[in-house]
């Protein structure tokens, strides 16, 4: 009798356990896998970068299950939206416009935008006058395109679906200059594929069209969500993961201010 109800006693806790690993919240993560040093996807499909890291360290923290989905960057809210993804971990800022269709966790770096300019551009780098009648690419969709369009003068400006092209556009020439996050430009100008290039300049935010940083995008209306990742943040800041994610990637805190 004493090992039968030792044997029950097992077995209820074991089918508790798997009760309790079973309800763990399943949430999946949309990235699109072409944003290095943020994400990136390699040949034989394994994404890396600090935004996998950061998401995989959130969803420990958060005991949650956690599964990627690759995704294209211009249809990312439309499948948050929709409901093909739960979260959106892709270094999407927070903006006001972005805010009247999703919802956010409180920011998990943030980070300002650049200009790259091929070496021999003649240009200087003191002003964003500079750029006034030039060609400029960025990504479709993107604050930075936004940026470009509203606060430097009279350009041409020519969107893409991924860095990957309008990083080839500059190296051919059909376009003068490209805009992103400063640290994208930085490791790609860093790079053998990026060795055409250099930074023209780092630009000062504008917190309307640039937000507060890079967030957690969820469905509007999943607060529950969203705040359990702005938790995990904070946790991971406090117990020094975060620092151990940041350093594997840059040398200074992309955290940015408090």
């Amino acid at each position: 009798m004493k090992l039968t109800a030792k044997f029950a006693i097992a077995a209820a806790a074991a089918m508790m356990a798997c009760g309790a690993a079973s309800a763990a919240e399943k949430v999946r993560i949309g990235i699109d896998g072409a944003y290095p040093p943020f994400n990136q996807l390699s040949s034989a499909g394994e994404l890396s970068g600090f935004d996998v890291d950061i998401s995989n360290a959130l969803c420990a923290e958060m005991k949650a299950d956690c599964e990627f989905v690759i995704q294209d960057w211009d249809g990312m809210i439309p499948a948050l939206i929709s409901g093909k993804i739960d979260a959106v971990v892709a270094s999407m800022s927070i903006t006001p416009d972005r805010l009247k269709k999703v919802d956010f966790s409180k920011k998990y770096y943030n980070t300002p935008p650049g200009i790259a300019v091929l070496k021999d551009s003649g240009l200087e780098g003191k002003d964003v006058g500079e750029l006034e009648g030039l060609t400029i690419g960025a990504q479709v969709s993107t604050t930075h395109a936004d940026y470009a369009e509203q606060k430097i003068p009279d350009i041409d400006l020519k969107l893409y679906p991924t860095p990957d092209e309008y990083k080839m556009e500059l190296q051919s020439g059909r376009v003068d200059a490209v805009i992103d996050d400063s640290v994208v430009l930085s490791d790609w100008v860093k790079s053998e594929d990026g060795d055409c290039c250099k930074i023209l300049m780092q630009l000062t935010p504008d917190p309307k069209i640039n937000g507060e940083g890079a967030g957690i995008a969820v469905k509007k209306g999943n607060t529950d969500l969203a705040d359990k990742f702005t938790d995990a943040i904070a946790a991971i800041r406090k117990n020094g993961k975060y620092k151990e994610i940041n350093d594997k990637y840059f040398d200074f805190d992309v955290y940015g201010g408090e």
